[in-house]
């Protein structure tokens, strides 16, 4: 059997790798760290990033059917978020130290995965290889993919928003209450006033960025500066929204929200506030709300560089390059954009590698669900146009219209019916 070797220790590179590995397959899991870190990792395996969430829990939410998908499957990101969450409303969040943990402890325990701590500059094309090395993927990797390809890569500006200390802030001038009373009532609501409201967005647009020129963002994480430029209503629509966050005695013009970041419920994370001010801003324009006058920034908002590739013109629906059919592509590296749609694409490799092995029949999961019609998005759009994508309804693929929990449980069903196909044995 060829070598297998997972390039990338992040959401998608441990989904693949814990998964082959709990199959009795052995593999070489590759990662810069701990020998090389970055400003944006520390040294486990399958950090977050951006933001704590996984976004809602609903069954007839996007994301949350994905994630229902991908749990059937047997996820590893799933699995750890059980272990660290936190309340959240109707979302899951985690606690993304012991979330990171839980997956850097499973992995390192599996005789079956070998660790090698090391920057990939290139593939041994003999092995079989998952690269998963991400938005944040080493520029010597990317020149031999360009290489090997003959294209360039593409990218986008994606941004982080800042964490604050619970002990720093005054919660006298804000209030406890998730949108609508729904789930646990955990975030932390700052009331604006029109007033307010209206020198915070001047505040924002006059503040001086990291970068200056214009560039271009994946319109799913805007920098929270990007969008007051676009009207003075914008934020007000968009993550200031007031809507679902009226009280009997409180009825704000807008609303900043936190949400607790950690189990021990001592940072919160400015939800929606990803930016590309410069430190100093962040600190001098943050510090006018209500509440936060004297925060502390655990973490401020950052700015990174995702790169991708064109996986329309270069992928096969196996997620095997086509110049390259032994590699397979996954993760925010392949075109798909969010933590869970980068966890599942590595699990839905790690599938289909195990088939390769196996001598199956090429066996693709049913195009209907909505990890089938993320990859479907990726192989079949126009790579011209080609650009990332989360999770969303207008991507599924669907033999006739359906309401959404009938398509959650016809899902479930196919998914099920494929998975015990390829693993020859039922769900537990």
């Amino acid at each position: 059997m060829k070598k297998i070797n997972i390039i990338g220790g992040g959401l998608a590179g441990s989904e693949a790798a814990y998964f082959l590995a709990s199959n009795g397959i052995k593999v070489t899991l590759y990662d810069q760290k701990p020998k090389l870190g970055s400003a944006f990792h520390s040294t486990n395996f399958g950090e977050l990033v951006c933001s704590n969430s996984l976004k809602s829990l609903k069954h007839d939410n996007a994301c949350g059917l994905l994630k229902a998908e991908i749990a059937q499957m047997g996820s590893l990101i799933m699995e750890a978020s059980q272990v660290s969450s936190v309340p959240s409303g109707q979302d899951l969040a985690v606690d993304r130290n012991v979330f990171s943990q839980y997956i850097t402890d499973k992995i390192k325990k599996s005789p079956n995965i070998d660790i090698v701590s090391q920057v990939v500059s290139s593939l041994d094309e003999n092995d079989i290889n998952i690269v998963c090395t991400g938005p944040l993927t080493d520029s010597s990797l990317c020149e031999y993919f360009q290489k090997l390809l003959g294209e360039d890569m593409l990218s986008f500006f994606d941004a982080a928003a800042p964490l604050v200390e619970l002990s720093s802030l005054d919660t006298s001038k804000m209030y406890v209450k998730s949108r609508y009373d729904k789930g646990s009532g955990k975030y932390l609501n700052i009331p604006l006033s029109k007033e307010e409201y209206i020198k915070f967005v001047n505040d924002l647009i006059s503040a001086q960025r990291v970068i200056l020129h214009d560039f271009e963002h994946f319109e799913g994480c805007l920098p929270v500066e990007v969008m007051a430029k676009r009207g003075i209503n914008t934020l007000r629509y968009g993550p200031l929204k007031s809507r679902g966050l009226e009280t009997d005695n409180i009825k704000p013009y807008a609303v900043v929200q936190l949400r607790q970041d950690n189990i021990a419920g001592t940072l919160y994370g400015m939800v929606g506030f990803q930016t590309n001010l410069k430190y100093g801003e962040q600190k001098r324009v943050f510090s006018t709300l209500p509440g936060m006058e004297k925060a502390k920034f655990a973490r401020y908002g950052l700015m990174h560089l995702n790169k991708y590739i064109c996986a329309p013109k270069l992928l096969n629906r196996d997620l095997s390059l086509k110049k390259s059919p032994d590699t397979f592509v996954a993760g925010q590296f392949s075109g798909v954009e969010g933590y869970v749609e980068s966890a599942a694409s590595g699990l839905l490799a790690a599938y289909y590698v195990m088939q390769r092995i196996k001598g199956q029949v090429f066996e693709p999961i049913p195009i209907y669900t909505m990890l089938g019609s993320l990859v479907n998005y990726l192989v079949m759009s126009s790579p011209k146009n080609f650009a990332p994508i989360n999770a969303i309804y207008g991507i599924l693929q669907l033999p006739i219209k359906q309401d959404k929990i009938t398509i959650y449980n016809n899902s479930m069903e196919a998914i099920a019916k494929w998975r015990e196909k390829i693993l020859q044995k039922p769900l537990p």
